[in-house]
């Protein structure tokens, strides 16, 4: 399966950091900021979580969730969320089946050793459960001030 804008988005069903089981279609009627990145308590996961959770409250007022969702277990979010004070879900895509239908379970190569990761992605899905914008390969830096300037240029 892959994503394509202007398409329905890939539903999910992933457990959250809260022990919750999430699906994308519990959160019909919001924009959904779905980000994919490779490990908690990493320096660059660390930084664009705490991008996110210090605009997090212009997103709420905009009617957009986050999501965040790695390959860590939910248990490992927890630690992440108490330790920076994030205030959205982190979900458990253990088994990757999210990222692979969103096209973000990528070969990634690292100091010369090749391994599947997560390859940084955002993706803006609209109220209606529609894929809108992607971002792929994404560098943190300005990365969250980009996608609420495009959910602001597009209510």
């Amino acid at each position: 399966m892959t994503v394509e804008i202007g398409k329905q988005a890939p539903d999910f069903q992933l457990e959250a950091n809260n022990g919750e089981t999430v699906t994308l279609a519990k959160f019909r009627g919001k924009n959904v900021v779905l980000y994919f990145y490779p490990k908690d308590m990493t320096p660059g996961c660390t930084t664009e979580a705490c991008d996110f959770r210090d605009q997090f409250q212009q997103f709420h007022d905009l009617n957009a969730v986050i999501l965040g969702v790695s390959p860590d277990p939910a248990n490992r979010h927890q630690k992440f969320i108490e330790k920076y004070g994030l205030p959205f879900l982190l979900l458990a895509d253990t088994d990757h089946e999210a990222a692979e239908a969103y096209g973000v379970w990528k070969l990634k190569k690292n100091f010369g050793k090749e391994y599947m990761g997560i390859e940084r992605s955002t993706f803006i899905i609209n109220q209606e459960g529609t894929l809108v914008k992607e971002w792929r390969k994404v560098q943190v830096k300005g990365h969250v001030e980009e996608a609420l300037t495009y959910i602001r240029a597009n209510q």
